[in-house]
């Protein structure tokens, strides 16, 4: 079946995530810092979307609230037209295993597991049969050029080939929305391509979206958007037919 693509250009734009007004502070009294300053933003099914700006600029805590990781302390957001602000911790956490997918820069692999076990974890969780969830998952990391790899544990793995474990658990159980921190920061410029051209077929399948969170400039060809944030804002966006707004 041909999947239908919509992109951020059509005349109908769905979107996947409504993000209105959020703001989300750390510290207290005088310490109190602003991180998020009443950001609105859109992620549109279809779309890759990259969040981009300098170090302490908000990327990663937007990143963070919308996956639920972080709670905004003002704000709405609804991700699927489900409201997250509503949500208790419990059914949030339900929501988030069932919809989407969180690429790690730390990567947190579990170290008794192999790259195999370790990207398989999610689909243990949903009760699938081992065989079938380490099939799948030496699939994807096939895809990412660790077929060699399968057996091995977290510690004989270098920094590259961890992160390609990561991004491969996340990709296993096919969310409707990824989330991905830094997705090529210890990946050399055609492993960082190949990582990114599988999270844009993701991206670019009509009923799901990628939001990448980077500061690596050789990716930015594969965004339909480029946001960029400073200073807890969304300062400009680009898009990919050069147009700014």
């Amino acid at each position: 079946m041909t999947q239908t693509m919509i992109h951020p250009t059509d005349d109908v734009q769905a979107s996947l995530v409504k993000a209105r007004g959020l703001c989300k502070s750390f510290g207290e009294g005088k310490a109190r810092i602003s991180v998020l300053k009443s950001v609105d933003l859109d992620v549109f099914m279809g779309e890759v979307l990259l969040l981009v700006g300098p170090s302490g600029s908000g990327k990663t805590t937007l990143l963070s609230v919308i996956a639920g990781i972080l709670d905004a302390d003002e704000g709405e957001l609804s991700i699927l037209d489900q409201s997250i602000t509503t949500l208790s911790a419990r059914a949030k956490t339900q929501f988030r295993r069932d919809y989407l997918s969180f690429v790690f820069q730390q990567y947190n692999l579990l170290p008794t597991l192999t790259a195999a076990e370790n990207a398989a974890v999610p689909l243990f969780i949903r009760g699938v049969s081992k065989k079938e969830a380490l099939d799948t998952a030496a699939e994807i990391l096939a895809e990412l050029g660790m077929s060699e790899r399968t057996q091995s544990l977290p510690a004989k793995l270098s920094g590259g080939e961890q992160q390609r474990v990561a991004i491969a658990r996340a990709l296993v159980g096919d969310p409707r929305l990824l989330l991905c921190d830094e997705p090529t920061a210890s990946l050399d410029g055609e492993t960082g391509h190949k990582v990114v051209e599988q999270l844009q077929r993701i991206g670019r399948r009509s009923d799901r979206a990628v939001v990448i969170v980077t500061h690596d400039s050789r990716i930015f060809e594969f965004g339909d958007r480029i946001v960029h944030m400073e200073d807890g804002q969304i300062h400009q966006v680009q898009h990919a037919n050069g147009e700014k707004s």
